[in-house]
């Protein structure tokens, strides 16, 4: 049985998003909530949050040396292949326009180096599914670099260690060093119930890995449920998160990227930002719009307005993140 089956959320859901004009209410969750963004474009400027080839595997060890230099890069989430219920009957359709749109390389700026998918990469697990995420999301120019969600750890994550678990360690957490920049990849979705969780074993991984790093070099964080408590009521944050941004405090600049609740929500605590992305397959209801979450219903020729590409832009010298979110039809 799978325990961690989405129901499609009821009348409610639907009726909150049309109430919200654009899908949501951002005055009752933060302020700084929005629709459209299952691709992250983040540009990084002098080392902080953002573009060029990576040609680095999972091993991933620190290079000092790595020279600091300008780049962005790509976050989608969330793409549920294998999931065929009404809220989206072609997620591997969405999919591909997501990856179309993770393509396109605006006016002025370089391609990206690479892109970071942050889980429920599958919807049930399967060898079938896996198979068609990564035709996919192979026509993506560049290199592609993952984290599982829970849907993809039905089967104690077999199917995802056999395909991405090379060279990372415990159930596949890894890091890399990029043109001055670290990335951590974790994986908080192995648990008991529908809160994330890091274990022992990771966050003393953790605590080591960034031991390594200077407080000066510039932190990103990718993990599939986010490590802050967006809403504790459905679940959606991680249980010892709350450690692991301990262990990140020190350091200068830190951007933690996360899927999972399907939407788009942005926090900025000291030096540490936090982004989660919208899904490729459907939209989630915002937290307390309805009884449960889920997959939601939007209107009829509307699903593409509320799945699409964000990108985001982080200064050198600058705290917060400029986000522009672009939505999967091309522009006009």
């Amino acid at each position: 049985m799978n325990r961690f089956k989405e129901d499609e959320v009821v009348q409610e859901g639907q009726d909150a998003a049309q109430a919200a004009g654009d899908g949501i209410d951002r005055r009752n969750f933060l302020g700084c909530m929005a629709w459209a963004g299952t691709g992250l474009l983040w540009s990084m400027v002098g080392g902080v949050p953002t573009s060029k080839l990576l040609a680095q595997t999972m091993k991933g060890a620190a290079h000092a040396a790595d020279k600091v230099e300008d780049f962005s890069f790509v976050q989608i989430s969330d793409c549920h292949i294998g999931f065929n219920k009404g809220a989206n009957p072609d997620v591997t359709g969405t999919l591909k326009k997501a990856i179309d749109r993770a393509n396109l390389v605006p006016a002025g700026m370089k391609a990206p180096d690479f892109m970071l998918h942050t889980g429920d990469i599958t919807q049930n697990s399967k060898a079938a599914e896996f198979d068609t995420a990564s035709e996919v999301i192979k026509g993506f120019k560049s290199d592609v670099f993952y984290v599982p969600g829970e849907h993809d750890f039905i089967d104690d994550g077999v199917q995802y260690k056999q395909r991405f678990g090379n060279g990372t360690a415990g159930n596949g957490w890894y890091s890399f060093h990029h043109k001055g920049v670290h990335f951590i990849g974790l994986n908080n979705c192995v648990q008991v119930d529908a809160m994330g969780n890091m274990g022992e074993d990771q966050l003393k991984w953790l605590k080591a890995n960034l031991a390594d790093q200077s407080h000066s070099t510039p932190i990103v964080v990718f993990a599939h449920i986010p490590l802050w408590m967006v809403y504790e009521k459905w679940g959606w944050g991680t249980k010892d998160g709350e450690q692991a941004l301990a262990m990140l405090k020190p350091f200068g600049s830190v951007t933690v990227l996360n899927g999972h609740i399907h939407q788009v929500v942005q926090k900025i605590e000291g030096n540490v930002a936090f982004h989660t992305a919208m899904a490729t397959a459907f939209p989630q209801p915002a937290p307390g719009a309805a009884p449960n979450p889920g997959p939601m219903m939007v209107p009829a020729g509307k699903l593409e307005s509320v799945l699409g590409v964000t990108n985001v832009k982080v200064v050198h010298g600058k705290s917060h993140l400029a986000v522009v979110d672009s939505t999967l039809p091309e522009p006009v």
